[in-house]
């Protein structure tokens, strides 16, 4: 390596999963990646809270169906190790889990079916501060969400409303799936700039991440 080659910043990851066989698999394809680490692995919650505890890893993958509950150690991580991002790594297609685990804190919802070159691509998404949902559920959850309402309501404001005209084309590009750089070259804006009008658009609409914020922008347009 040359004077001046600059090595990668190296993501540490736990992986915790009660399949022994899933976990070792899934370690070898993230260690083969040159910025990518699994320092811990487990099999139940009370293993994933100890060793998030004890290593402090820049992601922690967790299943949901395990000893104690992936659920239970999502909450008590993203309460006491908030500098550990929560990827959930599950074979749980159930929309009640998608959105516990997003109101819990998780960054990303992945099913286990998923290609590792994608699986690659998320993870890496999240060390950039995105969020993933599977498209497949995001769609269903807000169809769900459209068809639930059986009787009219009293007409409420939208937080949408209390957006300025760029805020509300930041949000449109999140809805569409757009990423930070896409949206500012969309709009002409710095990366920054965009961070930071995500910043307020998250606190005027009262969400914890861009995930939620697109499905409020998407059922508002399923109700127009």
């Amino acid at each position: 390596m040359g004077k001046n080659d600059k090595l990668p910043d190296i993501t540490r990851i736990v992986i915790v999963d009660d399949h022994a066989l899933f976990r070792d698999g899934l370690a070898t394809i993230l260690d083969a990646e040159d910025d990518l680490e699994v320092v811990g692995q487990g099999g139940s919650a009370e293993e994933a809270i100890q060793l998030t505890k004890d290593l402090t890893p820049d992601i922690i993958l967790l299943d949901l169906d395990m000893p104690g509950g992936g659920l239970s150690a999502a909450s008590v991580i993203s309460n006491e190790i908030a500098e550990t991002k929560i990827v959930v790594l599950t074979a749980s297609e159930e929309d009640n889990n998608l959105l516990n685990a997003l109101k819990i804190g998780a960054q990303a919802y992945i099913l286990k079916g998923v290609a590792a070159r994608e699986l690659l691509h998320i993870l890496r998404m999240v060390i950039d501060g995105e969020n993933y949902v599977p498209p497949a559920l995001a769609a269903s959850m807000l169809l769900e969400m459209n068809m639930s309402k059986t009787h009219p309501k009293k007409e409420v404001e939208n937080p949408i409303d209390s957006l300025t005209g760029r805020e509300k084309e930041i949000l449109e590009g999140l809805a569409s799936g757009l990423s930070n750089k896409e949206i500012g070259q969309k709009l002409f804006l710095s990366e920054k700039t965009v961070k930071h009008y995500i910043t307020i658009i998250l606190q005027k609409l009262q969400v914890r991440n861009r995930v939620e914020a697109a499905l409020l922008a998407q059922k508002r347009e399923l109700d127009e």
